[in-house]
């Protein structure tokens, strides 16, 4: 059964009451969600013909190729890159690490089985973000997402505005603190402080404060200098960050290699061992590892959340289909690689005997202490730097297109970016629980709008996949979009001065 919200009056403190308020509300929301997420993801799965691997070697050549772009928006790269500094951080990090220490192995496989079947409905709106993406009239380029094509598509615009709504909630102020707050919880740990004694927490009642300026300091001159300068600065951190991360975690796998098949194999082991995650119907339908594996799956890689479209609306591109292959390849990079590092790191890792009451970023600095020595610590902290500083520039990005679908005005825009940097330093001072709980919720918000949205224009999402594909079977090596070619009723919907 689930808690009575009532109960939450009964809370010592307003923190506490809060984060009881927020399970109270998010608990049966991803009870429903969860199957939302794998029901819909298989239907654009099964009638766009197995989309994602078809056209998987395609998403790969058209990332590669698309770093030009025409002045009036940013490069179809610029837009994956941005869409990944999203995708690629705190949730690869600390969330992989939040998944195994609740769900254990087996949510590793969930993870996996959520992006394979996500990368079709990331597609899906990625696609429709750009059929319906609009003009900005004041500097000519690009914006659109969600909010755009649920007002022009379905033509509700009151659940375009409440969409428009959550995700700012979510990335403009909730993201921001669950990465400002990893930030300080791993500087914390690199410097020795990984326990709640009260020596340990007393230094860092003001350490934290000072991580929080300093992370306030270094957003606020990016985030005023709006899109573009936010698609430049990802561009060049993104894939760096990447790497060096991947490499040092190849290392491992490989210093490990003989231990490898027997973690995949126990990850598959524990992945059907049945818990139920929550009450209810749904709930108790529901393994713990299934829930943590999907709720840290959405987390990191989008897919279906309804935030990449806003990166993927910015692209000038010359076909719908053609950015949603790249956002695509996005989830996988984001999962199957990024996650799956992470995971590994963890789960051949020798850990001490104080590793049961670690979780997040500390269990992943833990582990990879075991494999390299103490500059582990020090190494994982300074990419988690990086990893969360550029979430925090994505999410940004994100927020803005949906501050300007709410009220295209400079004057607001101005006060969002200013409390955007207060929920920056918020985070950075708080505790971990409350963040990552209100995480949850807003996402969970945004998906369950997003997912009923995708499904309700899937029609669209077919017709482009179908012209799209038609057009490479008959020797296009770039396939254009032509409004033309469609019927009248797609016709009156989108801007016929873009298509």
């Amino acid at each position: 059964m689930y808690n009575n919200p009532l109960s939450c009056f009964n809370q010592p403190d307003f923190v506490n009451g809060l984060d009881c308020a927020v399970q109270a509300v998010s608990t049966p929301l991803w009870d429903i969600l969860i199957w939302l997420l794998i029901g819909i993801g298989l239907f654009f799965t099964i009638f766009s013909g197995l989309a994602q691997f078809r056209l998987f070697g395609r998403s790969i050549k058209s990332m590669l190729g698309s770093r030009k772009h025409d002045g009036e928006g940013i490069s179809g790269f610029q837009a994956f890159v941005t869409g990944l500094a999203s995708r690629v951080g705190v949730g690869n990090v600390a969330g992989v690490a939040i998944a195994i220490s609740i769900g254990g192995a087996g949510a590793v496989f969930w993870m996996w089985l959520i992006a394979l079947i996500g990368m079709c409905s990331a597609l899906a709106e990625s696609s429709l973000a750009q059929l319906f993406k609009v003009r900005d009239k004041a500097t000519g380029q690009f914006r659109g997402g969600p909010a755009y094509y649920i007002e022009q598509g379905l033509g509700q615009k009151w659940l375009g505005l409440l969409f428009a709504l959550s995700l700012i909630v979510c990335f403009g102020f909730v993201y921001q603190a669950i990465q400002s707050n990893t930030i300080t919880l791993a500087i914390a740990s690199a410097s020795g402080c990984m326990t709640d004694t009260p020596e340990c927490q007393s230094d860092w009642q003001i350490y934290k404060h000072v991580v929080g300026a300093v992370l306030v300091v270094l957003t606020a001159p990016i985030i005023f200098g709006g899109i573009k300068r936010v698609a430049r600065i990802a561009e060049i951190i993104v894939p760096a960050m990447a790497l060096v991360y991947l490499l040092v975690a190849v290392v491992i796998i490989a210093m490990n290699i003989t231990a490898l098949p027997t973690v995949i194999a126990l990850i598959f082991q524990k992945a059907f061992v049945f818990e139920a995650a929550g009450g209810g119907l749904f709930g108790s339908m529901v393994s713990i590892a299934m829930m943590q594996g999907i709720k840290r799956g959405l987390y990191s890689n989008e897919a279906g959340q309804g935030s990449a479209p806003n990166a993927a609306a910015a692209a000038s591109v010359k076909h719908p289909v053609e950015q949603g292959n790249i956002q695509m390849l996005g989830v996988f990079v984001d999962t199957l690689i990024v996650c799956s590092c992470t995971a590994f790191i963890i789960l051949l890792a020798q850990l001490p005997e104080n590793a049961a009451s670690l979780t997040g970023i500390q269990l992943t600095q833990a582990a990879l202490e075991s494999h390299v020595g103490s500059w582990g610590q020090y190494f994982l902290a300074v990419i988690l730097f990086v990893f969360a500083f550029s979430t925090i520039i994505g999410n940004y990005a994100y927020a803005e297109s949906n501050m300007q679908f709410l009220k295209d005005n400079s004057a607001l825009l101005t006060v969002f970016r200013m409390l955007v940097l207060g929920f920056v330093y918020f985070g950075a001072v708080v505790k971990v629980d409350v963040v990552w709980n209100m995480g949850d919720l807003t996402m969970g918000v945004m998906a369950f709008i997003n997912l009923i949205t995708i499904l309700l224009l899937s029609r669209y999402v077919f017709a482009l996949v179908k012209d799209y594909q038609n057009q490479l079977k008959a020797g296009i090596s770039e396939p254009v979009f032509k409004l033309a070619n469609f019927d009248s009723k797609l016709k009156d919907k989108v801007k016929s001065d873009i298509w």
